[in-house]
């Protein structure tokens, strides 16, 4: 079972088989924002959402502390677009 930890002094969050990390999400923090600058998920683990999942614990955790979020990552900045355009859509 992969388990996901954020981690705040080290500015990222993990992921976790066992002992073993098989990828991280890290960020840089600029007063109230935060900039996703790298997402990675080792290359066997690829393919089960386990980037997602990284992303969206940075982002829940930034909600939780009342911090914006933004991304230099591609990825993560594909995962922000995404929720943007779903937030909207249930404003509409």
């Amino acid at each position: 079972m992969i388990e996901i930890v954020f981690d705040q002094d080290a500015r990222q969050a993990s992921a976790y088989d066992s002992t073993k990390q098989v990828g991280y999400c890290v960020f840089t923090e600029d007063h109230n924002t935060w900039n996703i600058t790298h997402t990675i998920v080792v290359e066997s683990y690829q393919g089960h959402g386990l980037a997602r999942k990284l992303v969206e614990c940075i982002l829940q955790e930034a909600k939780r502390q009342g911090k914006t979020v933004i991304a230099s990552c591609s990825y993560a900045k594909k995962v922000l677009d995404e929720k943007t355009n779903v937030s909207l859509d249930f404003e509409v």
